[in-house]
């Protein structure tokens, strides 16, 4: 299936029930369809070229992952998240971070190395200049890349179900005001740890930055 702008499908093809997972999921975390916002299936369905039954599908696996709430007789809409879920989100994830991190640091390529270091730059350059949407977007290529070099399918795919429930929440984090110049270092550290093929260290620093952003959140939130 292809896509428009706005993440919804065309018509040269019949999308499957995962791709139509997938275009939600996108249009969820992507801000298209707002906290709360009623997803009315025959819009859904005129909107993707899908059958209702797809959609029905979709929607479900969705509520499994956590960003649809269906309620009897009201049907689906997008779950909107509370600060204390996010927490116990990001709370979670540093386990699978950490152990992506490690791994990472372990089975980390050269080509790899050269590709986290262009990237630590990359981090920087955007921090430093005030590029915050750039910079958002880059702190989320770093996190799956350090979850595809770690070559650790499970913890992979846990974490960015996670990812995608609190990636509307961090998006806004970076937007506050010194947010960027205190993260961008600890995205460079985790970096240099990693490429260092420094497992310690690559725990060290992740579960520092992971404190840091739980912290930062709860701030924004008082």
């Amino acid at each position: 299936m292809t896509t428009d702008a706005g993440g919804h499908g065309t018509q040269d093809a019949v999308p499957s029930v995962d791709e139509l997972t997938a275009a939600i999921r996108t249009a969820i975390v992507e801000g298209d369809f707002a906290p709360n916002q009623r997803l009315v299936e025959p819009d859904l369905c005129a909107a993707y070229h899908a059958s209702r039954a797809a959609i029905r599908s979709a929607l479900q696996e969705l509520t499994f992952e956590g960003l649809v709430e269906r309620t009897p007789n009201r049907g689906a809409r997008v779950r909107s998240l509370t600060l204390a879920e996010a927490v116990e989100i990001l709370e979670a994830r540093t386990a699978l971070d950490v152990l992506c991190a490690v791994k990472a640091a372990e089975r980390i390529t050269d080509a790899e190395c050269a590709e986290l270091t262009a990237l630590r730059g990359e981090l920087l350059d955007a921090a430093a200049t005030g590029h915050l949407v750039e910079y958002s977007e880059l702190n989320q290529r770093l996190d799956r890349r350090v979850r595809e070099i770690s070559r650790h399918a499970t913890a992979g795919a846990l974490l960015a179900r996670l990812q995608a429930r609190v990636v509307r929440q961090q998006f806004r984090l970076a937007f506050q005001p010194g947010r960027a110049a205190e993260s961008a270092p600890q995205h460079a550290a985790i970096i240099d740890a990693v490429v260092a093929r420094d497992p310690a260290a690559a725990e060290a620093t992740t579960r520092a930055h992971l404190a840091g952003v739980v912290d930062a959140l709860a701030a924004s939130a008082r």
